[in-house]
């Protein structure tokens, strides 16, 4: 079980943020939770949900190094 930590955490990033490029409309309310006294925009999203996607690329690629 604890070799599956890394691996999850690279599937949540991936997911956050392919979910925050297809429908950024749905997460709008987590974005409202968390930048509270600012008004998320789709922009904000978008540049959220592309970090979120390289941060996934590159726990990827650390994880494929470090087993091998």
């Amino acid at each position: 079980m604890e070799s599956m930590g890394f691996p999850l955490i690279v599937q949540f990033c991936l997911a956050f943020g392919m979910v925050g490029l297809f429908w950024p409309e749905k997460v709008m309310p987590v974005f409202e939770l968390l930048m509270f006294p600012w008004f998320p925009t789709y922009r904000t999203v978008r540049i959220h949900s592309i970090g979120a996607l390289a941060m996934s690329a590159l726990l990827f690629l650390t994880w494929i190094i470090r087993t091998h």
